[in-house]
């Protein structure tokens, strides 16, 4: 698997990567994680499987968004949703820019939950958004019941913005600006790519 980002995380003393999703290596292990009791209330993709590789399919032909694993010393721990917000179902939530980004999440591996690994890989790809150099702001729009995520969001610079209703969910729209983000952690990937 060639990463299309790559970084030594410090924090963790583990390497982070993100690779797009291939259909055929990643569908049986989307499809696992989706089933975890944690993931379902706020992903609700808990069906059989010939009905999650067509959601799957219909995911990987969209070309607003990009699918990614995220790797921590090369196991795949997560999964993750990145997308351009012109063309998104929020882009009608807010005043959106053209270039703004947005991002979805779930750590699907458990042996990797609930021991501080989700604000690194956050805050990595979050980086990773910003190397788009139009990017000023990347959005978020977790479950608005999801206050563990929400949590993480914040630390890692999001700041609150609204509650806002979507077809699945109530979300809470959240902003991570560049400037923020750079003053908060620039110096973390200063030294991580130097």
């Amino acid at each position: 698997m060639q990463p299309d980002f790559s970084y030594y995380d410090a924090s963790t003393k583990k390497t982070i990567s993100f690779v797009k999703v291939d259909f055929d290596r990643d569908v049986k292990l989307l499809h696992t994680w989706q089933k975890q009791p944690y993931v379902i209330p706020y992903w609700n993709l808990d069906m059989p499987f010939e009905e999650y590789r067509a959601h799957l399919q219909k995911f990987l032909e969209d070309s607003h968004q990009t699918l990614y694993l995220g790797l921590m010393d090369g196991i795949p721990v997560s999964y993750w949703e990145a997308y351009w917000v012109k063309g998104d179902v929020v882009e009608n939530c807010y005043e959106a820019h053209q270039s703004d980004q947005g991002i979805h999440l779930l750590i699907g591996n458990k042996n990797y939950l609930g021991k501080g690994y989700a604000l690194p890989l956050l805050r990595a790809m979050v980086h990773f958004q910003f190397l788009s150099k139009d990017t000023e702001k990347v959005i978020a729009e977790p479950d608005i019941r999801n206050e563990k995520m929400i949590h993480v969001f914040e630390k890692c610079g999001f700041e609150r913005v609204k509650p806002i209703t979507l077809p699945d969910k109530t979300g809470l729209l959240m902003y991570c600006r560049r400037e923020t983000f750079e003053r908060r952690w620039g110096n973390v990937f200063a030294k991580a790519t130097s």
